[in-house]
């Protein structure tokens, strides 16, 4: 006699990463840092739905109206391993849709990418972990550690709504975790091959990231008649201390995971380097070049100025917004360095600091990260690197926990995949999204 009886088709979480991450970049969650955006709460709302879809139980933190986390936890199959804690962001920068090819909320489906703020930074991420999530509480399987999921609000701006506010106020949700992944790393580069003579994939796994300082300079001058000669002018002032900071050559170091990758893709390519001349060399990693050359020394950017209401009026004050990112154990330093660049007219204001981290790149974890990408491309190898910008793993270090930056992708060789972080035009390959959930899955198996 037949089997009448009907299944439901089982889901995995590569069959619906791509759904996900496209109703997430719809909801518009832009962070513009000032409060004004719209907030992470209806992005909030949509991973709550879908949690509570498959039977799960995730909590709502809100730590202003407007400004949500979620927070979701699954026992491990070996309870008496320490924790793990896996974490995305829901806010996205800005995006002007008149510098875009397409709306940049649309997440529209274009040669073989959706498309759209977020698609990269982070909400591509989101989906991979919110799939796995849902295809865990479906099948009842459980994570090799037992796993805190955060998805957290207003990492673009620091985090003091987000996962420091978390940290803070609800520390239980990480007791017992030692170990956490996140963004920025996991991502393959396509370089040459000296063994094979063909091109290869190398997976960059985020171990450390520079500290940040997001500063404030305010010059103070005389305010007059704009016909009048002034050697006080607040302008001239600020202009005369953005020429020294910008000027300033700040000293190169290689802390040990710029090393690591430096040697790593030298061996790799036969392209050797020498000194401080790395052109040859990182030319064969793209646009990712740019996250490199970012961690070889201490930078700081000047991002906007104020001054001045009146075309005849000169003001006594003008300021300017300084974004500086420093190397492990670099910060006093930094800080001495622009007060006195800054000189003795022009006041240095902090509005945001925290701290850099530098993690080993050896470990089981790291083995499980390595082993899962590699169960996908055999043929691919794994560096280590260091991220010149920042994410909310250094909140979690305020508990100890050791932080990566695994958001595992394999990408097309010619996709200038770097560069669309905060950048126009922002995308993510569907295929690369699949691979990405089956790798987490992987991982959230080995871990």
């Amino acid at each position: 006699m037949a089997d009448t009886t009907t299944h439901d088709p089982i889901i995995l979480p590569e069959d619906e990463v791509a759904r996900i991450c496209a109703d997430l970049i719809r909801i518009e969650s832009t962070n513009f840092g000032d409060g004004s955006g719209p907030g992470e709460r209806k992005a909030a709302e949509y991973v709550m739905a879908e949690l509570t879809e498959v039977g799960l139980d995730p909590v709502l933190l809100e730590s202003a109206p407007g400004r949500a986390s979620v927070m979701v936890r699954i026992e491990g199959s070996d309870p008496s391993r320490p924790g793990l804690a896996v974490h995305g962001h829901l806010d996205v920068v800005p995006a002007n849709a008149a510098d875009w090819q397409v709306d940049p909320f649309s997440a529209e489906e274009r040669d073989g990418c959706i498309w759209g703020r977020g698609a990269v930074d982070m909400k591509d991420m989101d989906a991979m972990i919110l799939a796995n999530v849902r295809h865990l509480a479906r099948s009842g399987t459980r994570p090799a550690r037992t796993t805190t999921f955060a998805f957290f609000a207003d990492e673009e701006a620091g985090g003091s709504f987000g996962a420091h506010w978390v940290v803070a106020n609800h520390p239980e949700w990480f007791e017992g975790v030692t170990e956490a992944i996140s963004e920025v790393g996991g991502y393959s580069v396509t370089v040459p091959s000296v063994e094979t003579g063909e091109p290869t994939r190398a997976y960059l796994l985020q171990t450390s990231e520079k500290g940040l300082a997001w500063l404030r300079l305010h010059a103070r001058g005389r305010a007059g008649h704009g016909s009048v000669p002034n050697d006080e002018n607040a302008v001239v002032r600020l202009a005369e201390a953005i020429t020294r900071i910008d000027a300033h050559v700040w000293p190169r170091e290689y802390i040990a995971s710029v090393r690591q990758l430096l040697d790593g893709l030298s061996r790799l390519t036969g392209t050797s380097y020498a000194g401080d001349d790395l052109t040859r060399l990182l030319d064969h990693i793209g646009g990712a070049a740019g996250f490199v050359k970012g961690s070889l020394q201490d930078t700081a950017n000047f991002t906007m100025l104020d001054s001045g209401y009146k075309h005849n009026v000169i003001p006594q004050s003008a300021s300017a917004s300084l974004d500086c990112r420093f190397l492990p154990g670099h910060e006093d330093d930094l800080m001495a360095t622009i007060r006195e660049l800054a000189g003795e007219f022009v006041e240095v204001e902090v509005l945001h600091r925290d701290i850099a981290l530098d993690t080993p790149f050896s470990g089981d974890l790291v083995d499980a990260m390595k082993r899962s990408l590699l169960t996908e491309d055999p043929g691919a190898c794994v560096l280590p690197y260091c991220l010149s910008g920042g994410t909310d793993n250094k909140a979690l270090k305020t508990l100890g926990i050791t932080g990566y930056g695994f958001a595992p992708l394999r990408l097309p060789a010619d996709l200038d995949f770097a560069p669309m972080f905060h950048g126009i035009d922002e995308r993510v390959p569907l295929e690369s999204l699949t691979f990405g959930a089956r790798v987490l899955g992987t991982f959230l198996d080995l871990a």
